[in-house]
């Protein structure tokens, strides 16, 4: 296949029969939770961009001004991000004393040093989500490799550990992957929404580890009207893990849950998080780690999986 076409697509992944993972402690199913930490590092023309974030509170931008005038509005909806939600769902994740990554922008934990500070107090994962919240099939490959070690350097500045893991915004470059994997430092990445468990890829640096994430259980819903409200949320959570926990009586499973400061850091929508959260703890059988101890139990496990 040609360079430029990226890597060759795969339609089968484990088949019929998934491999039966031996979680710790037997855990039916892995939860993931991720908070994604983007503010300060969103399109803005007061960052110099030349253009606008379209992505706020309702899907797209909704200031209606002229092309090349700042969307205040949609500027206000990260800033609330960094200074409100995300410590909200910070407090929840200590009120519960659960672990968690964090899926930071290297630039938006410049804007904010303290966010850096918790992740590394709070034993969570920092993990790369870009230098800044952008397309990184906008920029070459030359360029794209010097962000990914800006964002690196970055991270590992404000929280005292470099990332190990990988994750785009949305939509990766057909050079991604094969960038991450040459740069040696990363465990994995999460620039894949094809499976419900880890599986292993081939790169031109070797075999590399993709732990999938998900759009599906993701607080972006709110952002689109009509898609969902906490309540509706919380359901779709909960109706989600119940599938995933009963398939993992034989075959056990893992569960990506994506939230962000400024959608699910909102009060009322956090009440829908506890409220899955009470759901998901009133179960046996599962475990709740960073996405860096799960590729890591891959890695050191998964030949032992049937």
């Amino acid at each position: 296949m040609p360079e430029e076409l990226g890597p060759r697509r795969d339609f089968v992944g484990y088949g019929r029969v998934p491999p039966r993972v031996r979680w710790p402690d037997g855990a039916r199913i892995a939860v993931s939770l991720v908070i994604n930490y983007e503010a300060g590092a969103e399109y803005s023309f007061a960052a110099g961009d030349g253009r606008r974030e379209a992505v706020g509170e309702f899907g797209v931008a909704i200031n209606p001004t002229r092309p090349g005038i700042r969307d205040l509005c949609v500027e206000s909806s990260f800033e609330y991000e960094s200074r409100s939600g995300t410590w909200r769902l910070a407090r929840i994740l200590d009120e519960y004393g659960l672990p968690a990554t964090f899926n930071c922008c290297g630039r938006a934990l410049l804007e904010n040093p303290e966010i850096g500070k918790y992740i590394a107090e709070a034993g969570h994962e920092p993990m790369a989500h870009g230098w800044r919240w952008e397309e990184p099939w906008r920029l070459s490959p030359a360029e794209e490799r010097e962000h990914i070690a800006r964002a690196v350097a970055d991270i590992e500045s404000a929280c005292g550990s470099r990332p190990v893991g990988w994750h785009s915004r949305c939509t990766p470059s057909v050079h991604t992957r094969e960038l991450v994997a040459a740069e040696g430092g990363f465990l994995y990445d999460s620039d894949a929404y094809n499976d419900d468990l880890p599986y292993f890829t081939e790169t031109a640096a070797g075999s590399h580890l993709v732990v999938p994430y998900s759009l599906t259980f993701n607080d972006m819903r709110f952002a689109f009207p009509g898609y969902a409200d906490p309540t509706s949320f919380t359901r779709y959570l909960a109706m989600g893990f119940d599938d995933l926990w009963e398939e993992g009586a034989t075959r056990p499973r893992m569960m990506t849950i994506g939230l962000h400061g400024r959608w699910a850091g909102m009060p009322g929508r956090a009440r829908a998080v506890r409220d899955f959260l009470d759901h998901a703890l009133a179960r046996e059988g599962v475990w709740f780690a960073r996405r860096a101890d799960i590729a890591r139990w891959w890695l050191d496990h998964h030949r032992e999986f049937d």
